[in-house]
């Protein structure tokens, strides 16, 4: 008790600007008379910087997956080799966020920045050190990490340059997530969104001519679009630190203090994020077992594979955008004592994450051959990836609902219950089901991506009994 009073005094004051709280008195009172249309209201102001963020974040991706895609299916296999252990090194820290966002939201619903500022100034602290141990160890043994994933050589020679310069990038990549995730705690879902969209168009801007060149001058292949997106990300670092340290900041940070050490803080982060490393290193334990058995399957088939899981990226982002917006909600509608707002709020942006997930499937559904089109020329690559894509198209409704009630989990601070449906539909349904219908059965890359659709409606099932029962209500942080 005597340290934390120490550090609560040593930190800075709240910025003088009087913050207007996203649920403050006069929008409860709106919500309470103005029923499901308001609430409706509330849920589109929050998610529609992040849905918009989001879409065009994956959409510029794309753009830059299609350009790797026309140097060819060697090319493609590295960036999907090389994405797994950067994913595997991230759940490390989108523990931490997680962790992060709760307390925030929870503290401001109750008007306490007091104890948001103490929040972000120990999570970005943590995020500093942690992403110099993981960038370190991730680029010294890149090589030995992508033969570890079974790369071939040719695959080793086109992907080692690349996953050095794209681990060293992850450093950036922490910092900016996460005080992207204190800013959405607190209600600012703006900021992020333009950080993070003007970034990457920047990845898209370079990377066409760091990749093929500029007239006489060649480009750098594979190599062109690491850096590219290592320079967008270092961008976006040092935009949303300025954000985040300015005088003008909801939450303001502070250099002199960086290295403060609040232990009570970080164990509260550590016991809402702990269980949200669990759950990301089952999802990326999944992911990975999957890769395996699909990398079995010939270079052609793994191609597929990437620019299959490249465009599925884009099929989370509604999802994302409105799970974004669930953890705030509900966060802060339990940090104003407001326990039956909290929950009206998880149902309605569900809805929306729905009809999202249901226009998104039909598209891919109807338009997969176009879509692989856009990425290669190959037809083995092209007839591969159809298949996959069409199925992913059928779960996107359940895909959507699972998100968004797993967020409103998480923003409660019952980060439990995602961990143990990750576990089970992730680790154990995709995990075996995926060697069971490639290995077994030999069904291929159909038997791959059955494996992701039964996992989806296992753990939309886990979430949405949970939610209902409402036993999160009661969730501290």
């Amino acid at each position: 008790m005597v340290q934390q009073t120490v550090v609560e005094s040593a930190l800075p004051e709240p910025p003088p600007k009087k913050h207007k709280r996203l649920l403050d008195s006069e929008q409860l009172l709106r919500l309470e008379t103005g029923g499901k249309k308001e609430i409706r209201k509330v849920i589109l102001q929050l998610a529609g910087p992040s849905l918009v963020e989001n879409m065009m974040m994956n959409l510029l991706q794309m753009i830059v997956m299609v350009m790797v895609g026309h140097l060819g299916a060697a090319a493609v296999t590295a960036v999907g080799l090389t994405n797994q252990p950067v994913f595997f090194a991230l759940a490390i820290f989108m523990a931490l966020n997680i962790g992060t966002t709760a307390i925030i939201a929870r503290a401001m619903g109750s008007g306490d920045i007091q104890d948001a500022t103490r929040t972000a100034q120990q999570t970005f602290m943590l995020s500093l050190l942690l992403s110099i141990v993981v960038n370190g160890l991730s680029y010294i043994y890149a090589e030995k990490i992508l033969m570890l994933l079974g790369a071939s050589p040719e695959v080793l020679h086109e992907g080692v340059g690349y996953a050095q310069i794209m681990f060293l990038s992850l450093g950036f990549t922490v910092i900016s997530t996460s005080l992207s995730a204190i800013l959405r705690g607190a209600g600012d879902t703006r900021t992020p969104m333009k950080i993070n969209v003007l970034s990457n168009i920047l990845v898209v801007v370079l990377g066409y001519p760091l990749i093929y060149g500029v007239g006489a001058i060649p480009g750098f292949g594979l190599i062109g679009a690491a850096i590219a997106t290592t320079v967008a990300r270092g961008m976006a670092t040092i935009w949303v630190v300025y954000v985040v340290f300015g005088k003008s900041a909801i939450i303001k940070l502070s250099w002199r203090h960086l290295f403060r050490i609040d232990y009570p803080v970080i164990r509260r982060i550590v016991k809402l994020g702990l269980p949200s490393a669990g759950e990301q290193f089952a999802l990326r334990a999944g992911q990975l077992v999957l890769t395996l058995v699909v990398s079995g399957l010939g270079t052609a088939v793994f191609a597929a594979h990437t620019i299959c899981f490249n465009v599925m990226g884009f099929t989370f982002m509604p999802g994302m955008a409105f799970a974004l917006a669930a953890s705030t909600l509900v966060g802060q509608g339990l940090g104003a004592g407001r326990p039956d707002l909290a929950e009206k709020f998880g149902w309605e942006t569900s809805r929306f994450g729905r009809i999202f997930g249901g226009l998104m499937g039909v598209a891919f559904i109807v338009l997969a051959p176009y879509i692989m089109m856009l990425y290669t020329h190959d037809p083995e690559v092209i007839d591969a990836g159809v298949a996959a894509l069409r199925i992913i198209g059928l779960f996107q409704t359940f895909q959507a609902s699972q998100f968004i009630l797993a967020g409103a989990l998480r923003g409660a601070g019952d980060t439990r219950f995602p961990m143990i449906s990750t576990f089970i539909g992730v680790f154990i349904f995709r995990g075996f089901l995926s060697v069971l219908f490639v290995l077994v059965f030999h069904w291929g890359i159909i038997g791959a991506y059955l494996s992701i659709a039964i996992d989806q409606v296992v753990r939309t099932a886990i979430i949405y009994f949970r939610y209902k029962n409402g036993r999160w209500k009661t969730a501290t942080v």
